[in-house]
Order: C-alpha cells, then sequence, then structure tokens
C-alpha cells in the first residue's frame, strides 16, 4: 500500500506523458464540454435557487487544487523540485487562486487579471505542458495538472455566461500591471534562490519540448520577446470583444438611421 501511494504521488525517471496524445488531448476536450455545457444552460444557472452555493463549491475545489501541488511538494521528499523552488510565484498558480476568489466575490479586477492570465499565460501550459512530463496519467500530479490547468478557464467562462461579465480596453491595463509585479517578484526569486529556480521562466528553459525553448538564449533578448508577445496575446485576447462592440455599435446605428 505504501509503495502503491509513494508511485501515485512520485514521479518517474523516464518521460511518460507525451504531447498531443490521448492523454494531452482529452482534458481539453473534457474542460471545452464542460464550457460549452455551461453555456447552453447559462440561464438555468443563473436562476437556480442554490447558484451561490454552486459557486462556493467550485471556490473551494479551485483552491484544494492549488493547494495539493504544494502539499505534494512538502511531502513526497523524493521529489526533483522542493519548496524553495516551487513557491506561489507562478501564472497559472495564481489563476487558480484569484479564479477561487472571482467565483465568490464576482470582482470585476479578478476578472480582469484572469482572463488575460489565462489566454497569455496559462495556454502556453495547456498546449506544451512540459510539468508533467516525468508523470503520466497513472499518477497524482498529472490530474492535478490538469484540474489546474483548465478550472480555470472554466471559472472564467462560468462568469462570463452566468454573469455576464467581460473584459475592456482598462482590463487589459489592470491585467499588465499585475503581470509586470509578479515578473519582478519572480525576477527577484529567481536572483536569490539561484540554481533551481526559474520562475515564470525567466531564468531558463525546461528540460522537454516546450514553445519557450524557441526564445532567443540571451536573457534581455528573451524578456523582449516575451514581452511583445504577451502583449499580443492581450490583444488577440480582447479582439473577439472588440468586434462584438464593434457590431453591436453598427447594429445601433442602423436601427437609429431607420427610425429616423
Amino acid at each position: 500500500m505504501l509503495e502503491s501511494l509513494k508511485y501515485f504521488f512520485g514521479q518517474g525517471s523516464e518521460i511518460e506523458f507525451r504531447l498531443f496524445t490521448l492523454a494531452h488531448i482529452l482534458p481539453v476536450i473534457v474542460a471545452i464540454v464542460v464550457i460549452l455545457l455551461i453555456y447552453k444552460f447559462r440561464n438555468q444557472i443563473a436562476s437556480f435557487k442554490y447558484e451561490k452555493a454552486v459557486r462556493m463549491t467550485f471556490g473551494f475545489i479551485l483552491i484544494i487544487t492549488e493547494m495539493s501541488y504544494y502539499w505534494r511538494i512538502a511531502s513526497v521528499t523524493s521529489l526533483e523540485r522542493g519548496p524553495l523552488t516551487e513557491l506561489p510565484i507562478s501564472i497559472c498558480g495564481w489563476v487558480l487562486i484569484l479564479s477561487s476568489f472571482l467565483v465568490n466575490t464576482k470582482s470585476q479586477t479578478l476578472y480582469d487579471i484572469v482572463y488575460f492570465w489565462l489566454f497569455s499565460g496559462t495556454l502556453f501550459a495547456v498546449i506544451t505542458p512540459t510539468a508533467i512530463s516525468y508523470t503520466g496519467p497513472t499518477r497524482f500530479r498529472y490530474y492535478q495538472f490538469w484540474m489546474a490547468h483548465t478550472f480555470g478557464y472554466v471559472a472564467l467562462m462560468y462568469m462570463t455566461f452566468v454573469h455576464k461579465m467581460r473584459p475592456t480596453w482598462k482590463s487589459m491595463a489592470k491585467s499588465g500591471i499585475a503581470l509586470f509585479i509578479l515578473a519582478m517578484i519572480a525576477t527577484f526569486a529567481n536572483n536569490v534562490l539561484g540554481a533551481g529556480a526559474n520562475y515564470l521562466y525567466m531564468a531558463t528553459v525546461e528540460d522537454t519540448a516546450s514553445l519557450l525553448n524557441i526564445l532567443p538564449k540571451n536573457y534581455w533578448l528573451k524578456m523582449l520577446v516575451m514581452g511583445v508577445a504577451v502583449g499580443t496575446l492581450f490583444v488577440l485576447s480582447y479582439l473577439p470583444w472588440l468586434i462584438k462592440d464593434k457590431k453591436a455599435k453598427k447594429e445601433e446605428i442602423e436601427k437609429n438611421i431607420a427610425a429616423s
């Protein structure tokens, strides 16, 4: 029994998870299906008598999912990385924490940060989940990872469809400032902790295939490219809302002309 638990909560010495296999694609499909169901039944959910309780439960699951990552790091001494190099200084981790408060408070500021951080940072982890290369579907970390990296999207879409929340141009600025602050904290932590610390992947790349591997080796050039890439993703993330607003404005103008 003890050996089974050690295996389940541990990690392999060889790569167990490979990109774009069923183990990679299936969790993404499940998340998309859940989001589509939320959209389809958004009105029924909004009017549900215990909707607030649903959000509170959802928030609890989100925060426990994030906490379980650190419980595992602190408890399983055989893992390569320890608590000091796995502090909560990451976009994905904070998205989960902020999402748990978002679903309970309906805070517009939290929505703004979560929205742009999801589509500019967490998206990379979903496309190339290098963090679970040594933990396949028979390991705890595999399930914790996918819950952590898909529940944020589910929470965001829940608030978007059920509670009609949405970002604005100002949202982009707030999210950008919050990301800059996190980047400064990550830089400080990487410098102080030294070897092994790689918060926001600003110190080095992972040892397995990742989109980040194409970045320049020069630190400052890499920071510039990352900044441009994040800014571009911010704009692209807002594009659907921009198109929707322009379409609504056009329809309003046409309606006013027809009425006059």
